[in-house]
């Protein structure tokens, strides 16, 4: 019997197949393309291309486990809601504060590669301009939302295809460069997988939307895999033409990847082109993981896991405006302050621990509620355990940290409630 969560505000559904998928897509192949490879790179040497296998395998566990969820729960929160109502409140919660505050690191990630592209010399302030515009047009409504991610959506996989076009007729290209040599290991795969699992897990967005989308049940369950299937087909598609011209070597000591490899392959003048392009990638996910985190703190603020002050829609635009805008300021300050890889790998520690939970969620569904086949969510949860723990030192210190913080404060409010 599902566990009884405080009743509140609705939000109406708009999106259908289309948008959703394409809302996955501004998420996973928006700056993550341009940034996530170069420190896989470095980690798995010219083990990248089984690295990006193996993110792409636990990827789609997590998706699978997650679009059957969300079609048996259509409603804004994502994991937040599958946890709690599938394995308990505290489960329930701490998914969801492992996602907001790891896609929190996400946003400030995103809001920094466009900074780092327009204003090298000040990142930080670009950053902060870019999340406080982008907030308030999330402010106006999912639709226009929507409208604005098709655009951009469109014009990054039109430059990522001039890019592999580029590469792979380019005389730089060498085949040889795409061999496993003595520079991998399987530990520094997996510390890539864990590291290109940032780029992927965009899927998420689809899920917290899940009040917003028609037809639920039926319509997330087809948006995830297609959004993933794109996606890894792009992904794959990019990283393979990019070695094939810088190498391993040069990738991980490439300023900006994609545009050294324009460089390389003899097409200069590609290359303001896929600078602009990084920048409307970043927008365009940056935007994406706004729309999931405050959807997700909404939820959550809903259920007084969160101020109870969030959990309010605009009578006017049907949006969750407080949370949003927390969530945009918080941001913003993150974006004056963080580091870009930093950012990366407390972002996938965060994400990974969200997803363990969903696939155990999932394990739990039965034949009737669609569970999946029992290896995706057992496959799922050890690739997010694994990956997890393969990550840099310091991005497992502070994931560790933050968990535990959320964990105390969930304790502490059961205690005072308790004495009430």
């Amino acid at each position: 019997m599902p566990i009884p969560h405080a009743d509140g505000p609705r939000l109406q559904r708009r999106l259908g197949v289309f948008d959703a998928v394409l809302i996955g897509l501004g998420a996973m192949i928006g700056a993550g393309i341009f940034t996530a490879p170069r420190p896989a790179a470095g980690a798995a040497g010219s083990g990248l291309l089984i690295g990006l296998a193996v993110a792409a395998v636990v990827a789609y566990c997590n998706a699978t486990s997650s679009a059957r969820l969300a079609a048996c729960y259509p409603t804004s929160g994502g994991t937040y809601v599958y946890g709690r109502e599938r394995l308990g409140e505290f489960w329930g919660y701490l998914a969801g504060w492992g996602f907001v505050v790891g896609k929190t690191a996400s946003c400030a990630a995103m809001a920094l590669t466009v900074g780092s592209y327009v204003w090298p010399q000040r990142p930080q302030v670009v950053a902060v301009a870019a999340v406080l515009i982008l907030t308030a047009i999330s402010f106006r409504g999912v639709q226009k939302s929507a409208l604005l991610n098709r655009v951009i959506v469109t014009v990054v996989l039109m430059v990522l295809a001039g890019v592999v076009i580029a590469a792979i007729t380019s005389p730089a290209a060498d085949a040889d460069r795409l061999r496993i040599g003595a520079d991998t290991s399987i530990y520094g795969i997996l510390q890539s997988a864990g590291l290109l699992f940032f780029a992927f897990a965009g899927y998420a967005r689809i899920a917290t939307l899940g009040e917003e989308v028609r037809d639920p049940a039926r319509t997330i369950p087809r948006a995830v895999p297609l959004a993933l299937a794109i996606t890894l087909l792009v992904y794959t598609a990019v990283t393979i033409a990019v070695l094939a011209v810088l190498g391993a070597s040069g990738l991980s000591s490439a300023v900006a990847p994609l545009a050294d490899t324009m460089q390389a392959a003899g097409f200069p003048a590609g290359v303001p082109v896929v600078r602009i392009a990084a920048v409307v990638a970043a927008l365009g996910a940056l935007l994406a993981l706004l729309l999931g985190v405050s959807r997700t703190a909404f939820a959550m603020a809903r259920d007084r896991h969160l101020p109870p002050a969030l959990a309010v829609i605009h009578s006017r635009f049907d949006v969750p405006h407080r949370a949003i805008i927390i969530v945009g300021l918080v941001v913003a300050a993150l974006a004056a302050t963080v580091d870009l890889r930093g950012a990366i790998g407390f972002s996938s520690f965060g994400v990974l621990a969200y997803y363990a939970i969903a696939n155990i969620a999932a394990s739990t569904l039965t034949p009737a509620e669609g569970r999946p086949a029992r290896i995706v969510p057992v496959l799922g949860t050890l690739g997010c355990l694994i990956l997890g723990v393969a990550l840099p030192a310091e991005s497992i210190v502070t994931g560790v940290f933050a968990l535990a913080l959320g964990a105390a404060a969930y304790g502490i409010r059961r205690a005072l409630g308790a004495r009430r």
